[in-house]
């Protein structure tokens, strides 16, 4: 099985870091023409190099523009007015009570979380509809199957991703473009890292180990017992997003560990 996107335009949002950068190298590596976007020219900038570093001759477009906002959205909008492949990775999380959790938190987990892959989806998909070929992909979370006690803002954002997700794809039905969320488990991405660093220093692990750790302690129902690397997201994420996978849509597709214990979503 080889995956070629040669000729595909795919726009990856929140892309800088993370599982969006891993996304963003993937889909390159498939041969696609990625557009890389972060809130800093420097983010964007560093993401770039990073990825032709791996993938010498990748073709790229780097944009500066905070998709959280609608202005945000539209300079994406003006300087990419299409695109073959869309996917909506931008994201934020933390672990706060939900009695701690202002009205003013929820919002901003909402515009960011939903609101920019509903703008962008909104515009996206009518061109490809036109063509008779697109691919829209959510990322969401095993929270937003089984939320968590801790997050549950987050959680909430994350089902309401699976709701939009399933829904487009059924409002375009027929039509050649594919729907589909994928449901990362615990991931070792910059931002888990960041939130273990007292965690790690605390216990005298390293930051993987600690990682792990919190898989172990925090998701017990983990059949894989540890973090996934961004890599092993990226990669189901370049499947949903080729040809080949032409017969999935309207799917919750789950790169969890086995973290959700059901035998469906």
């Amino acid at each position: 099985m080889k995956i070629d996107l040669t000729g595909k335009l795919a726009i990856v949002s929140g892309s800088t870091d993370g599982i969006g950068l891993g996304i963003s190298r993937s889909l390159a590596e498939s041969g696609a023409t990625v557009v890389v976007i972060g809130r800093t020219s420097a983010k964007v900038d560093e993401a770039l190099a990073s990825i032709r570093q791996k993938v010498p001759g990748a073709q790229l477009r780097g944009l500066t523009a905070d998709l959280g906002t609608a202005e945000g959205a539209q300079t994406l909008f003006a300087a990419e007015p299409k695109a073959d492949i869309l996917v909506n990775n931008l994201g934020i999380f933390n672990d706060v009570d939900f009695f701690e959790t202002p009205d003013s938190e929820w919002t901003r987990f909402y515009e960011i979380n939903v609101i920019s892959g509903v703008r962008l989806a909104r515009h996206y998909t009518p061109a490809m509809v036109e063509q008779g070929w697109g691919r829209v992909i959510f990322l969401s979370s095993e929270s937003g199957v089984a939320t968590p006690a801790d997050m549950i803002n987050y959680g909430v954002t994350k089902s309401a991703n699976l709701a939009v997700s399933h829904g487009l794809a059924k409002r375009l039905a027929g039509t050649g473009v594919t729907v589909n969320s994928v449901l990362p488990g615990p991931t070792f991405t910059d931002g888990l890292q960041k939130m273990l660093q007292g965690a790690a220093a605390e216990s005298g692990r390293e930051l993987r180990d600690e990682a792990d750790a919190f898989v172990r302690k925090a998701r017990p129902t983990s059949i894989i017992q540890r973090v996934a690397d961004v890599e092993e997201v990226a990669h189901l994420v370049t499947y949903i997003a080729s040809p080949l996978s032409s017969a999935t849509t309207g799917a919750a597709l789950r790169v969890d560990g086995g973290v959700v214990d059901s035998l469906a979503i």
